[in-house]
């Protein structure tokens, strides 16, 4: 909605249509200050416009709060016109004498927008029509009445911060039924160039999927703007947004689009429904839950299963203990490795997690629907969430984020290993060879000597490639794909930690005999031929 007539404090649309019910406005063009408008209202209406026009005032006032100083005890700070308010009085004066217009003009807008709301909605009732309010906003207003009013806020404000680490990333997503997603998909993409945020948005009729990265002044304001929006109100609330260090440099560019899913598991949303989920837990109660399975002597025997919904090379990085992590590269071979592995699941009571939340809503409702597990449950807020309130919880690691950052860091362990040498490494690069996007772990000593690439493959073809005068476009081949198996099986769960006595997914003996091609390739470079590989080719379950 736009901010002219985003309800303050808990008011709600509903409350302000009651509010005017009787409001008429005579003249839709006014451009004389308020006293003119208010002369246009008969005695019935003057104590709404009144109310409006406080509501609009408080409502610009509110726009301009800034965070107090931490030396300060004053709660809130104002911001306007380059000077710094410390109390709302001076706030008030100030805005009373030098913005009547603005305040004038956002009065008028709440009172028209209701009046047209309201008759536009009694007429619908009377034709018997059975279209909800969302339904009429979404489909007959433009695109930008649901804008924000940013006249207040210089570019420079918007933009501050957004391009280093005083800038903010925004994730989230909402589940619910929207009837015209390519509108919505218009909203967005005006809502978030105007606030010069990037990223991207996904969006279909089962609701929407967003990370963006902006200003800290451009993210509360895209905030306040969906939790204002009747089609998303209900069904978000703040917390739902997590939120990180970054920027609109962590993305390249802003993208918008309609999609099947909000999240390609690949099976249509009529087939598997995000409305039949696991049961959700929250971060406090996920901790219980995988205290008391470590705590098992013999997690064999335990009758729950903790499920890693993400691809490989996130868990790889970090990862709760004592998870299965399925070798999997995306999310749409989840299926998949659930009907392939679906005795791991049998009669077991099944704690799921991924990053946000969003891939364990319809991964849980799809391993529902098998019906071979006792329950299935998952993290609320994803390890997001949980890392915010558990820091030096049970998972380890990084938690692998999708843009230009990687990943994120709340504790100090490695989990992970360097390609090439062995030596503890998390931190992702991509494959130096051009069209190849695998992400390689590779150390810096590595890096020194050369070893950039993400397999012996690549390595050698970016090597062949720097040395023509041209560079002729090719075929993705890496071992790191070739050989790695679609939809991988996993060993049962008691050879799983007969191989590896601390939690964690399970991977090659360190005595198991390299079969590929790098120990002979490591021995031509130069380097250890070491009788264990670290490449991720050689480590298949």
């Amino acid at each position: 909605m736009p901010s002219s007539t985003s309800p303050d404090q808990g008011d709600d649309l509903e409350d302000y249509v009651l509010r005017f019910s009787d409001l008429e406005l005579k003249d839709t063009s006014l451009i004389n200050p308020s006293s003119c408008l208010k002369a246009e209202l008969d005695s019935s209406t003057k104590k709404k416009y009144s109310f409006a026009k406080k509501k609009a005032f408080a409502l610009f006032v509110k726009t301009k709060q800034i965070p107090a100083s931490p030396f300060e005890c004053k709660e809130n700070w104002w911001k306007c016109c380059q000077q710094l308010f410390t109390d709302q009085i001076s706030i008030h004066r100030h805005v009373a004498m030098q913005h009547a217009d603005e305040i004038y003009h956002q009065t008028t807008s709440v009172l028209k927008q209701l009046a047209v709301t309201l008759s536009t909605s009694k007429s619908l009732m009377s034709a018997d029509k059975k279209k909800s309010l969302k339904e009429y906003l979404t489909h007959n207003c433009e695109v930008s009445a649901w804008l924000p009013d940013i006249s207040c806020y210089s570019l420079e404000e918007l933009k501050s911060g957004q391009c280093n680490e005083e800038g903010e990333v925004l994730l989230y997503y909402c589940y619910c039924d929207l009837e015209d997603p390519h509108w919505v998909c218009a909203w967005q993409t005006a809502l978030c160039q105007q606030l010069h945020l990037t990223g991207k948005v996904r969006i279909a009729t089962e609701g929407i999927n967003g990370t963006v990265g902006g200003s800290k002044l451009a993210t509360r304001l895209y905030v306040e703007v969906m939790l204002s929006c009747p089609l998303f109100k209900d069904h978000l609330c703040k917390d739902d947004f997590k939120t990180s260090k970054g920027g609109a440099h962590c993305f390249p560019e802003l993208r918008v689009g309609v999609f099947e899913e909000i999240v390609p598991l690949g099976i249509s949303p009529s087939k598997i429904s995000y409305k039949k989920p696991g049961i959700h837990l929250s971060p406090g109660e996920f901790h219980k839950e995988v205290e008391k399975f470590l705590s098992h002597s013999n997690q064999v025997q335990s009758d729950t299963v903790l499920l890693d919904c993400r691809n490989f090379y996130e868990s790889k990085i970090g990862r709760f203990q004592g998870c299965i992590a399925p070798d999997i590269r995306k999310f749409s071979y989840f299926p998949s490795y659930i009907d392939k592995n679906l005795e791991l699941f049998r009669e077991k009571r099944v704690l799921m997690y991924c990053t946000g939340g969003i891939r364990c809503e319809r991964g849980s409702a799809y391993l529902k629907a098998k019906g071979v597990c006792k329950e299935v449950f998952q993290l609320k807020g994803g390890i997001h969430k949980y890392l915010e309130e558990f820091p030096d919880g049970f998972y380890k690691g990084k938690l692998f984020v999708f843009d230009e950052r990687y990943t994120l860091s709340y504790n100090s362990d490695v989990v992970s290993e360097c390609s090439y040498c062995g030596a503890q490494w998390d931190q992702y690069k991509l494959c130096s060879t051009p069209q190849c996007r695998q992400l390689v772990l590779t150390c810096p000593a590595c890096r020194g000597q050369g070893f950039t690439a993400c397999c012996v493959t690549c390595q050698d073809k970016g090597s062949k490639q720097a040395s023509r005068s041209t560079q002729d476009s090719f075929k993705e081949e890496c071992e790191c794909t070739a050989r790695r198996p679609r939809i991988p099986r996993e060993l049962s769960l008691d050879v799983q930690l007969s191989v590896s006595p601390e939690p964690g997914p399970a991977v090659v003996s360190s005595d198991a005999e390299c079969s590929c091609s790098c120990v002979s390739w490591r021995s031509r470079v130069g380097m250890d031929p070491a009788p264990r590989c670290h490449s991720w080719a050689c480590l298949q379950p």
